[in-house]
């Protein structure tokens, strides 16, 4: 497998615009792109797309994938069917959006159960992949390569565990295998910082290893830091790098002696994150350094 870098569009939202943030990508040598979700996604004219194309075009980059960035598509886990239409209509259109962008792949975390109702997560599961099935149709009808899920970091939001990853992506591979011929795979977003430490704060399964159980599965993932307990992320700078516990090198290490595990030739790792305080005059313009301070790192470490 090859493993290229990118980056997910996510922390520009609000406050710089894409040819910015393109601009940057080019001058750093970074070509690929996740397109994350915002609200006017959701009902932007067919022009404002092809018109993103062309400015990803002018300056070589690739948009690769568009994937949610705010967990706005998980009624299907609400066992509350206006809900669960929602939901599914927000699904088919992001796989639209997705068409229209030209991407390979769309994806969503699949949902969280209300932690007030937490034992109606197996209804959830279910009611996720009857409708997951459909999508699956609906993408190919639209001519994407597959849809992408994400592994979460809580029970409450599945898959999470080994157990349930296997359980989804198995059950979806199976549907695909029967219906081959009208619909796409379903795939792993995985993320390297996603583990689970339970109420008391002690970690069950760690980011790492969730990370390595998921190759079978995995066509593109986050790259982003985190501390012991996976409460909050960050990126690489060198201050960000002595805090967080995501070694690169050893994500490296992971990723190539995996190398046969992975379900896709070519693999994309995109840099996803938040950057900082949103809206704040001395805080927006700390953006640019943030996302060239880590995507240098990656480089550093993956294109050496």
């Amino acid at each position: 497998m090859k493993l290229d870098l990118g980056l997910k569009s996510d922390p520009i939202e609000t406050r710089y615009s894409f040819p910015w943030l393109f601009d940057l990508l080019a001058e750093e040598g970074v070509r690929y792109v996740q397109v994350g979700s915002f609200f006017e996604i959701y009902s932007l004219d067919p022009e404002w797309f092809e018109a993103l194309k062309e400015e990803a075009r002018q300056r070589d980059l690739i948009l690769k994938s568009v994937f949610t960035s705010h967990r706005e598509l998980g009624g299907f886990f609400y066992n509350d069917p206006y809900m669960e239409k929602a939901a599914r209509a927000g699904c088919e259109r992001l796989l639209e959006v997705a068409a229209r962008l030209g991407v390979d792949y769309c994806g969503w975390n699949p949902g969280a159960v209300y932690r007030d109702r937490l034992d109606s997560k197996a209804a959830g599961l279910e009611c996720f992949h009857r409708n997951l099935c459909g999508l699956m149709h609906r993408a190919h009808a639209l001519g994407l390569k597959a849809i992408t899920l994400e592994p979460m970091s809580c029970l409450a939001e599945p898959p999470s565990t080994p157990d349930e990853i296997r359980a989804m992506m198995t059950a979806a591979a199976a549907y695909h295998q029967e219906n081959r011929a009208t619909t796409v795979p379903v795939y792993l977003c995985g993320d390297i910082s996603h583990g689970i430490a339970d109420r008391d704060r002690k970690v069950i399964h760690g980011n790492l290893e969730l990370f390595e159980y998921s190759i079978d599965w995995m066509a593109e993932f986050h790259f982003k830091n985190t501390d012991a307990i996976f409460n909050s992320t960050f990126g690489f700078s060198p201050e960000e790098r002595r805090r967080g516990i995501v070694d690169l090198a050893q994500v490296r290490e992971i990723v190539e002696a995996n190398a046969a595990r992975w379900p896709v030739e070519h693999v994309i790792g995109y840099l996803e994150i938040g950057g900082p305080k949103i809206g704040r005059d001395y805080s927006d313009p700390e953006l640019g350094t943030q996302l060239r301070e880590s995507l240098r790192a990656l480089k550093e470490t993956f294109q050496s």
